[in-house]
């Protein structure tokens, strides 16, 4: 029996899905779009090569609040506030779902790059002035 990796299966069955996930085959990457946890409770928002940290507050308050990425009302204790430097002496504060695997995908693509976007700038863009 051959082995068959996850990769060889998607672009046989599901080729727009492998392009999607893999890019077209040239050999450049899928951008990278995504929240990803790291240590302490803090997340990473990385879209391409930007990277920005967001940084949890103590949770204060027992009314539900609305999410920021996949713009859901959720109770107090399924969401968190975080806080991201978007500039010097600048700061963002959003609202995000604990749950960052769902609400990524109740968001999907585009919800993520704009999230990137009111976080990180405008693509393309630079800081010099």
């Amino acid at each position: 029996m051959a082995d068959h990796s996850e990769r060889d299966v998607l672009r046989e069955l599901f080729p727009e899905t492998a392009r999607e996930l893999f890019g077209d085959g040239s050999g450049a990457a899928a951008p990278t779009l995504g929240l990803h946890p790291v240590a302490d409770g803090r997340l990473a928002l990385v879209s391409g090569g930007r990277l920005a940290e967001l940084v949890p507050l103590e949770p204060k308050g027992h009314k539900a609040a609305h999410c920021d990425l996949c713009h859901a009302t959720r109770s107090r204790s399924e969401v968190g506030i975080y806080r991201a430097r978007s500039g010097e002496r600048l700061y963002l504060y959003l609202t995000l779902c604990l749950n960052t695997e769902h609400c990524q995908r109740r968001a999907g693509k585009q919800g993520l790059e704009g999230l990137a976007e009111r976080v990180l700038g405008p693509q393309g863009v630079s800081d010099g002035g």
